[in-house]
């Protein structure tokens, strides 16, 4: 069993509370690690509070040399680290490895995209005030940054955190998932092997409590926060002063119309129903179907759904394992049991087999019910039919989430109207609104979150824009 201890300023430490990480798959001790208390948590402060000049002065292709070796390295070890990551949080290896290949991209587009933070020169003799005068607009880093990442994508959406404050200038301190800490952990000394100064980057594993502080602690300038709308909304209203991003799922709707090849589209349907038993914030979870597909549609996902294969996170041919605990397997049963008691029809699944929950497909599904108002968060969908196309964008908005959707059109009047009527961060077009590259600005409207994730747009939100006002 490997042990990883906590990095602070470059120096290794553990702490008298020591953190098993288990395999959701097999309980499995995967490997240890150490919980930081407010003792460490303000050591790693006082670490970033003294990287935060010399990173900012640091020359531009220093921080961009910085994040392209952190993406070398991760492609190095691609394997390795998709191994350790399909361990600790039971992901499939094909979708782990995928996760992989997503932070070797975020880092290269990171590195690219330090070279390129914004600065203009303003004419502002365009008034008769500003006669004789120019400004020069230039970002600045805010300051120290908090992560708090989820334990459904360990390595990419805690890149999604570190990146973009490396290429602005701003130290951060991340919390990881206490399930899931060891791809993070390995990250961080990928980072400390750079040239950034010691303290710029820590991720330290903490419970709850101690992790409350990166949200109300007024030295940290930003928080940056991925998770349950429940958790999010609450760390907004105890953020103070300091800026704050939220990225909080949703419900993501998928669309039908009735030129689609559903033979074409089936495997994609399928990764977008049940990748990663569904614990994927843009997981397709609400089906609006044309009823001239309808019956075909059910059939070809419940033959589909059932063919997936069963079993080990680490077997490369394993589409579906274990979910990431017993607590969220036994709520798939208490939604699903709300769902069939309110008169929903099982097509498929709706049953647990030595610790997976297998796909499972509804319909007839009243829309207040919890596997079609909230965040499933698991391998359930449901199926519904619709006539008109504008009517299927009514029934895709009527959620308080609002992240991505999908639509399935050969119409361009349809995807038009699709843009410019679902209320969502992002529609996707002929493919499930689970697709995602790591330029796109990402994030939702409603409980979906608030602001955008996406490099540039990351960057961006942890800099402030400052100008000087000069004589021509």
């Amino acid at each position: 069993m490997k042990d990883y201890p906590l990095l602070i300023g470059g120096k290794e430490l553990t702490t008298n509370n020591r953190l098993n990480v288990l395999d959701p798959y097999d309980n499995g001790i995967v490997g240890k690690t150490y919980l930081a208390s407010t003792k460490e948590l303000e050591k790693a402060i006082e670490a970033a509070e003294s990287a935060r000049k010399p990173l900012w002065s640091l020359p531009t292709h220093v921080r961009s040399t910085a994040l392209l070796q952190i993406s070398n390295e991760l492609q190095r070890r691609s394997a390795e680290l998709a191994a350790l990551l399909a361990a600790e949080c039971g992901k499939p290896l094909k979708y782990a490895q995928g996760e992989i290949d997503r932070a070797v991209q975020t880092f290269r587009i990171a590195s690219e995209e330090a070279k390129r933070l914004p600065a203009e020169v303003m004419q502002l003799d365009t008034t008769p005030a500003g006669e004789n005068r120019e400004g020069i607009v230039k970002h600045f880093p805010v300051g120290l940054v908090a992560g708090i990442a989820p334990f459904n994508f360990p390595m990419n959406l805690v890149a999604h955190k570190i990146a973009p404050a490396i290429a602005a200038g701003c130290p951060i301190i991340l919390k990881p998932a206490s399930s899931t800490p060891l791809s993070a952990l390995e990250l961080a000394r990928i980072v400390d092997k750079t040239e950034l100064p010691k303290g710029a980057v820590t991720v330290l594993p903490m419970d709850r409590e101690t992790g409350n502080q990166l949200v109300t602690d007024e030295r940290f300038k930003l928080l940056t926060f991925t998770g349950s709308p429940e958790v999010g909304w609450k760390m907004k209203e105890q953020a103070g002063k300091k800026r704050v991003v939220l990225e909080l799922g949703g419900n993501a709707g998928v669309i039908i119309t009735a030129g689609t090849d559903l033979d074409k589209a089936l495997p994609r349907l399928l990764v977008g129903a049940f990748a990663y038993s569904g614990q994927v914030c843009i997981h397709a979870q609400r089906f609006f179907v044309h009823r001239s597909l309808f019956s075909d549609f059910c059939e070809k996902m419940k033959t589909g759904a059932e063919a997936l294969k069963w079993g080990s996170p680490l077997d490369a041919a394993t589409d579906i394992s274990a979910m990431i605990d017993a607590a969220n397997t036994h709520r798939m049963d208490e939604w699903l049991k709300e769902a069939t008691d309110a008169g929903a029809k099982v097509i498929s699944g709706g049953f647990e087999k030595d610790g997976i929950y297998a796909p499972t497909i509804l319909t007839h599904v009243k829309k207040e019910l919890r596997v079609c108002s909230e965040e499933a968060f698991g391998p359930i969908i449901t199926v519904e039919p619709f006539d008109d196309f504008e009517d299927a964008i009514d029934m895709l908005n009527d959620s308080k989430f609002g992240l991505q959707a999908g639509v399935y059109t050969d119409s361009i009047t349809e995807m038009n109207l699709a843009f410019e009527k679902i209320e969502c961060g992002g529609v996707i077009i002929n493919d499930v609104p689970t697709f995602r590259v790591d330029q796109m600005p990402y994030g939702g409207i409603k409980d979906s979150g608030f602001g955008r994730e996406g490099l540039k747009y990351a960057i961006l939100d942890m800099m402030e824009p400052r100008i000087l006002v000069k004589p021509k």
